[in-house]
């Protein structure tokens, strides 16, 4: 029986940690250790930081991980009738030869891009560092991930799809061509279609034989605890984390 969260737009649990720093648009929690590795995520569309943040970390907790859950600006999103809300990027329609906004998906990969660098100054190495999201997040995470020009530590593709995957692989960078991913997709999902998560995952499988595809029979377009403990197991293999 799959037992699914709450919708990731809506906050799951308040966390007693008392290491949690607010920004304007971001949310960050500190290591409770020593800072070893850290893991950025970003949401989907209409959620912010804050959304997840309570998710990752009462269920993906790790003493020495420092988790960062920014959030996007607001702006027009022309399937939602132009209504201005928390967006990665515009979304025109949603089928597989739709027209995608190329300025704004580049805007937002290259945010990613310096929130990750933010990490390397502060002294963390690029492969403990772990990128994901969720849907339109997740779509980012993908991209940035496979395009940072250092080694990274993973990437979580949750709900979500290869954005501009015309440009794949010419636009790997070598550092990244092997990076592990798991990438996790409701079987039921009615808003970013399941297929769009497996053909993304046959794209990338071509040049990165190194990604987990998991789908989940009866979830739609959210977060289950099921997935959260594959989650979980992911990271813990990846940075040998206890």
């Amino acid at each position: 029986m799959m037992t699914t969260l709450l919708h990731p737009a809506k906050r799951l649990c308040r966390h007693g940690l008392n290491l949690v720093r607010m920004h304007s648009n971001h949310v960050v929690t500190e290591a409770r250790g020593k800072h070893e590795t850290s893991f950025i995520f970003l949401h989907g569309l209409g959620d912010t930081g804050h959304g997840w943040s309570d998710i990752l970390t009462q269920n993906l907790f790790f003493e020495n991980t420092k988790y960062v859950c920014p959030t996007a600006a607001d702006k027009s999103v022309t399937i939602n009738m132009g209504m201005r809300m928390p967006a990665w990027f515009d979304i025109f329609e949603i089928s597989k030869f739709a027209k995608e906004d190329e300025e704004g998906i580049r805007n937002s990969v290259g945010y990613l891009h310096s929130l990750i660098e933010k990490e390397e100054r502060g002294g963390i190495p690029s492969n403990k560092i772990i990128i994901g999201g969720f849907s339109q997040g997740g779509a980012i995470a993908l991209y940035s991930g496979l395009t940072y020009p250092n080694k990274l530590g993973g990437i979580v593709a949750l709900s979500c799809y290869l954005p501009l995957h015309k440009s794949f692989p010419d636009v790997v960078s070598p550092a990244n061509r092997d990076v592990p991913i798991l990438q996790c997709h409701g079987q039921d999902d009615q808003v970013v279609s399941y297929k769009f998560g497996e053909k993304s995952k046959e794209i990338v499988n071509e040049f990165n034989p190194n990604i987990n595809f998991i789908g989940y029979p009866n979830l739609e377009h959210n977060a289950s605890l099921e997935e959260i403990r594959d989650i979980k197991e992911f990271l813990k293999n990846l940075l040998k984390l206890s």
